[in-house]
């Protein structure tokens, strides 16, 4: 059997274009798409050449309700890793995002921070 590998995740957001702007100044990734998408919504693929997030809006998106944590299926966080992990806080603490659980354990260390969306990223770095 071949081994399958991640190649994108599906996220609903407020903004498509402005969580994708944010994503490229934070990680350095490029815009690869952007289009009409299902329901009247609109679509921003974000990302690298191997693997991207799609970040998706209808329109009228609703916030949760509760923690994702609590709920079957809820998306925990969207790891990402980088090389350098103090030059990427600097950049998520610069754009106005609050970090927190900085985690130094083996393979790597680490911290969190939520997106406007509440959309919550591990940002981690083996280095």
């Amino acid at each position: 059997m071949s081994q399958g590998i991640l190649e994108h995740v599906n996220l609903t957001v407020a903004d498509p274009k402005r969580t994708a702007d944010q994503l490229v100044r934070l990680f350095g990734w490029k815009i690869r798409w952007e289009g009409p998408s299902m329901s009247g919504g609109h679509t921003v693929h974000v990302g690298t050449d191997d693997a991207y997030l799609a970040v998706y809006s209808p329109g009228d998106a609703e916030a949760p309700n509760q923690s994702n944590y609590a709920v079957k299926g809820g998306l925990n966080y969207v790891g990402v890793l980088v090389d350098d992990l103090e030059a990427a806080e600097a950049r998520v603490t610069e754009a106005g995002f609050e970090t927190f659980n900085h985690m130094d354990y083996e393979p790597g260390r680490r911290f969190y921070f939520n997106d406007a969306d509440g959309i919550e990223f591990e940002v981690v770095s083996y280095a």
